[in-house]
């Protein structure tokens, strides 16, 4: 019932595929990328996730860079390991500079615009690489933004294969190969440039992999082609780069640098020991002598402390740049931002977590009365742990603003003491819950789960966050999967939950029915409809059983499991349900609430689905009739219902009622929210497609145009919705046969989904194939034919030849040919759409059927 802010009728397809006949067939730069002869940069670079910034000052490592900005080639896939072992730089500890190494790389390639994608995946575990591969295939089309994580994930990895486009792809710390399974990046590409098929196109793709497995991992693993893949251990600096990185920071007196060598030997080199030293140094004002004595006093002391693949050397130097920050003004802060920050992902915190009024009234020691000035003081604390070398901060970045070394996590859990770990953890976790937004995105929900899975591990056993109940992140982490369409893991998820739930809080506590409910939703959006209707049952027969048949939460779990037998494709009995719940809710909570307002709607639609027409009308004439009484002509309720009766009438064949019901939802939008608000150019849109489809093309188009005029205005010209309200309004100008109008407006939308959204992109297809079929309709068939072979080509690369658009590329194609005379072309086409047809979607699909018919058609010409 809620009305959000839409974007408006989409842009049609060309949707013709029966043929006519007899029976009607981040970051600056930092070096130069060398690219291919000939190649000129490319105009702009889509990037996808975050880039980590550049160390400051950074250092470039003339003998131990690995030369990543000039050594991958085209077609490479390179994978920066730990090089050799040693006491001071255990491979578990990692600290030699790989990921600085990948990002240099990534910000030189967007720099030189040398190539047109850049995509950068934080490989923390299966689910964050499958986020990544997903958020990267929504940016470049090869999947719906709202096509499940998993399946675009896929769609994504195809991409990578198939595309022309140059591209480059970084995994950083990837700790499972099989986290990658399925998804192995293919740098080549599979086709040509030309999208023909005459042959692979090995330079379209680049790959760096960051990863602390050994090599032998790679070596023996079949998922890579070996002649491209290359292993590059990485180790610290050489002698002479840590003597000149030292040199370079140290620069306040002459003898500061006296024995820089020496501690350079002393922490093998680590740039992440170097890092912190030179830090201590500078903001102290002490000399590498004087520091190298308080090294080994401070590794004496440490001596006892253990902390799990974090050498002596690591220890010694964290423990210094800890009490450093600590000293700094706001003093005695440093320590409980450290401790609150390493129970968090080390990749990156979200900014908005460690300044949350939970985070500044654990800092503060003022646990829920933090105030403005204590947010002031934890910013500077923060500010400080970077000044000391302890951590990183983006401030570009709100999703991964702040990054620890593992290493530097691992030193601090080691050093906290056991009895305050709780407290650390829950004012984590309050924190996490404080800074998470309803609609973050995918990237930053990705970022806060990484958080959750590294409190979780952290947490001192898998009861701190039961105590005394389940605290409301684990609800909220586990809302998160859905949302960002990672069906099977949150199914998953809240399998765990529940059984977690039962176990601790038992069968009839809140959490546990909250925890089923999750769980039901859960398999109703992976539309395993049979086990979601199981489960809702289940919750609501305890419902019924412990609250009560009246009780408000028992009216919710009937309308969900009404909803889930709807979502079934089963509506006469989500017709019964839904009016035992709106019943129910009208009696125990009146007739105005949201909750029985909300189940009338769903009942209406329920009426409709099941073919009950007049029980439609009538239930969603009294609900609008209701909604107004209620809450008023402007309630976003009111809006929502008044335009379900529209959409009712213009489906039942009643334009004239749905055209008035529309212009009603647009007046009322727009006194509520005013002429320029998002949600009334939507509602516009909506009255111009009611007027197109009641054949008031007059109408429609001026509706159109003024929409289109709004979005520029207000969007932007280069925007997705204005990108569409010019579809929209070339497609209007197309049926009313104005095609001298509809042809330049159609040309100006592919040029810019070509421009904003790149070649790739399913939304650049549909509106190459929308300009071919205006071009035939206006009998400009060798533009149409042509225009048609590149929308094939396209589809056959990026979706394969058995995939429903690409055949119905085909049969359009066909058709065009069929039109210009060339029998024998669409003979040959046909045949061979056919085949794939019977291949790939089996012989009674329904478009296995078209094609042959179309066939049919053809042939007895």
């Amino acid at each position: 019932m809620q009305a959000g802010a839409r974007r408006g009728p989409q842009e049609p397809g060309a949707g013709r595929h029966r043929l006519p006949g007899r029976r009607s067939i981040a970051g600056e730069a930092v070096n130069v990328v060398a690219q291919r002869a000939g190649t000129p940069p490319l105009s702009r670079v889509l990037v996808s996730g975050t880039i980590p910034p550049l160390a400051d000052p950074y250092y470039r490592r003339p003998e131990t860079g690995a030369a990543l900005s000039s050594g991958v080639s085209p077609g490479q896939t390179v994978v920066l390991t730990h090089g050799e072992e040693t006491p001071a730089a255990p491979a578990a500890q990692g600290g030699t500079g790989k990921t600085q190494l990948a990002a240099e790389f990534a910000h030189a390639l967007r720099s030189a615009q040398a190539v047109a994608v850049l995509v950068w995946v934080t490989a923390t575990s299966r689910e964050a690489v499958l986020t990544g591969f997903a958020q990267a295939a929504s940016a470049v089309g090869a999947a719906e933004p709202d096509a499940g994580a998993e399946a675009a994930a896929d769609r994504f990895a195809a991409w990578l294969a198939h595309t022309a486009r140059p591209w480059a792809l970084i995994v950083d710390d990837l700790g499972d190969l099989g986290d990658l399974e399925g998804l192995w990046p293919v740098p080549g590409s599979s086709v040509s440039s030309g999208g023909n098929g005459s042959g692979p196109d090995p330079g379209t793709g680049r790959v760096v992999i960051t990863t602390r497995l050994p090599p032998d991992a790679f070596s023996t693993a079949s998922h890579a082609d070996a002649a491209s893949l290359r292993i590059v251990p990485v180790s610290g600096f050489s002698r002479r780069e840590a003597l000149s990185y030292l040199d370079s920071r140290l620069n306040d007196y002459p003898d500061q640098r006296i024995e820089a060598l020496d501690l350079g030997k002393d922490l093998d080199g680590l740039p992440l020991g170097l890092a912190q030293a030179a830090a201590v140094m500078t903001v102290k004002g002490l000399g590498c002598r004087e520091y190298r004595a308080l090294l080994a006093e401070r590794r004496g002391h440490m001596s006892g402390v253990r902390a799990e693949g974090v050498s002596a050397e690591i220890l010694a130097t964290w423990s210094l740049a800890a009490e450093c920050a600590h000293e700094l003004a706001p003093a005695g802060l440093a320590w409980p931002t450290l401790a609150l920050a390493a129970m968090l992902e080390p990749h990156g915190i979200p900014g908005g977590v460690l300044t949350s009024p939970a985070a500044c009234g654990y800092i503060a020691g003022r646990p829920g009365a933090a105030t403005l000035a204590d947010q002031a003081m934890v910013r500077a604390a923060i500010a400080n742990l970077a000044r000391a070398g302890l951590i990183s901060i983006d401030s570009a970045s709100q999703v991964r603003t702040v990054r620890m070394h593992p290493s530097v996590r691992a030193a601090v859990r080691a050093w906290l003491p056991a009895a305050d770990l709780p407290h650390v953890v829950h004012a984590a976790a309050d924190a996490l819950v404080q800074a998470w937004p309803e609609t973050g995105g995918a990237e930053l929900d990705q970022a806060l789960r990484d958080c959750v899975a590294a409190l979780r591990r952290a947490g001192g056993g898998p009861d701190t966050l039961w105590q005394p109940e389940a605290h409301p992140l684990l609800f909220r982490s586990g809302a998160s999967l859905e949302a960002g369409g990672l069906a099977g893991r949150a199914i998953a998820y809240w399998q765990s939950m529940v059984t977690a739930s039962t176990g601790r809080l038992g069968p009839g506590h809140a959490s546990t029915a909250a925890a089923k409910d999750k769980l039901g939703a859960a398999y109703e959006s992976a539309g395993r409809s049979g086990e979601a209707i199981t489960a809702f049952a289940g919750v609501l027969a305890d419902s019924e059983r412990d609250r009560g048949p009246g009780h408000p939460d028992t009216i919710t779990a009937r309308a969900r499991l009404a909803h889930a037998y709807a979502s079934a494709g089963r509506p006469a009995e989500a017709v019964a349900i839904y009016e035992r719940a709106a019943a129910d809710a009208g009696r125990q909570l009146g007739a105005g609430h949201a909750v029985t307002l909300s189940a009338r709607a769903s009942l209406a639609d329920a009426y409709q689905a099941a073919g009950r027409g007049e029980d439609a009308l009538s239930a969603y004439r009294l609900l609008v009739a209701d909604a107004e009484r209620f809450l008023g002509p402007g309630h976003p309720a009111t809006l929502a219902a008044r335009a379900g009766l529209a959409a009712l009438h213009l489906d039942g064949g009643r334009p004239g009622d749905a055209i008035e019901a529309y212009r009603r939802v647009l007046a009322d939008t727009e006194t509520r929210y005013g002429r320029d608000h998002l949600d009334v150019i939507a509602a516009r849109a909506d009255l111009a497609s009611a007027l197109r489809r009641s054949g008031k093309l007059k109408d429609a188009i001026a509706a159109y145009e003024r929409v289109l005029a709004d979005r520029e205005r207000i969007q932007g010209p280069e925007h997705p919705d204005t990108i569409t309200a010019r579809a929209n309004l070339a497609f209007a100008y197309r049926g009313a046969d104005m095609l001298r109008e509809a042809i330049p407006v159609y040309e100006h939308t592919l040029a810019d989904r070509e421009r904003v959204q790149g070649p790739d992109h399913a939304d650049t297809r549909t509106a190459r194939s929308n300009l071919a079929a205006a071009y035939q309709q206006a009998g400009r068939l060798g533009d149409a034919i042509e225009a048609y072979q590149r929308v094939l080509a396209d589809s056959e690369r990026m979706l394969g030849p058995g995939d429903p658009e690409t055949l119905a590329a085909r049969c359009s194609l066909a058709a065009a040919c069929y039109a210009d005379g060339r029998l024998m072309e669409v003979i040959t086409m046909l045949r061979h759409a056919l085949a794939d047809s019977e291949r790939y979607l089996g012989p009674d699909h329904p478009m296995t059927a078209t094609l042959r018919e179309n066939l049919d058609n053809a042939t007895s010409t």
